[in-house]
């Protein structure tokens, strides 16, 4: 190898080393990020606690205990009042329409809170006569 290649081959490196590092770091921080768990219960016509306050940013457990019976739980990825389309707010890691809350069962929900907001939650499982006033919030603070 020439003297210029390889003075070129130290530069280029010298040059993405930087780069390599700051993607690496990237990619430690996510690993590390700590996911914060929260302990919820959903019993006649009522979700607890309620609301719920998050930090922007945050990986967050909800676990979802159904007490009395079977329940149900809808949330948006939108935040209340946004505009369909808009970029999500919560990131799921598997989304769905409605999550079944078996009695006596704990059902994990895992997402990231990434835009501020409130995010208001429903019973989708048919549960009694108060079933459509069953509801809770999720608030994304900064």
């Amino acid at each position: 190898m020439t003297k210029s290649a390889s003075f070129s081959l130290l530069r280029i490196m010298a040059l993405l080393a930087p780069a390599v590092f700051c993607l690496q770091a990237g990619r430690t921080l996510a690993q590390t990020q700590e996911t914060q768990a929260i302990e919820v219960t959903a019993k006649k016509y009522e979700y607890s606690p309620a609301p719920i306050h998050i930090k922007r940013g945050t990986k967050v457990q909800l676990k979802i205990t159904a007490a009395d019976h079977d329940h149900g739980f809808k949330i948006a990825a939108l935040p209340d009042g946004a505009v369909p389309g808009a970029t999500p707010g919560l990131v799921f890691v598997s989304a769905q329409d409605c999550w079944q809350l078996k009695k006596g069962e704990t059902t994990t929900i895992e997402f990231v809170a990434q835009t501020e907001g409130k995010y208001t939650f429903r019973c989708c499982h048919t549960c009694g006569l108060g079933h459509r006033g069953m509801k809770g919030q999720i608030v994304v603070d900064q």
